[in-house]
């Protein structure tokens, strides 16, 4: 299964002017355990994707929403000259085709 698929929300957001957070919500229990167990989503797959250092990855489940978080770093300062997103809203594309 897609993760666009799974997930109810997938989106990405502005955290700031270094980071970006992606958010992955799910319907219910069985798409958030089939999601947070999925080797598609470690910090070494998502820093495989998004062609970062796996240890700038970090991934946080939140059992009590059936969500995950991932903070990723952004390439470049919010804002600055060559800033293409400066909302942080268009970064969640790449998750759209993973396969859990």
């Amino acid at each position: 299964m897609k993760l666009r698929d799974a997930a109810k929300v997938l989106r990405s957001k502005n955290a700031g002017p270094l980071t970006v957070t992606l958010d992955l919500m799910f319907e219910d229990k069985a798409r958030y355990d089939l999601a947070v167990q999925s080797p598609a989503l470690t910090p070494a797959a998502l820093a495989k994707a998004y062609n970062i250092p796996t240890e700038d990855v970090r991934v946080i489940p939140v059992p009590l929403a059936l969500a995950i978080k991932v903070v990723l770093p952004r390439p470049i300062v919010a804002g600055t000259p060559g800033d293409k997103d400066v909302y942080g809203a268009q970064q969640h594309r790449p998750l759209t085709e993973i396969e859990l």
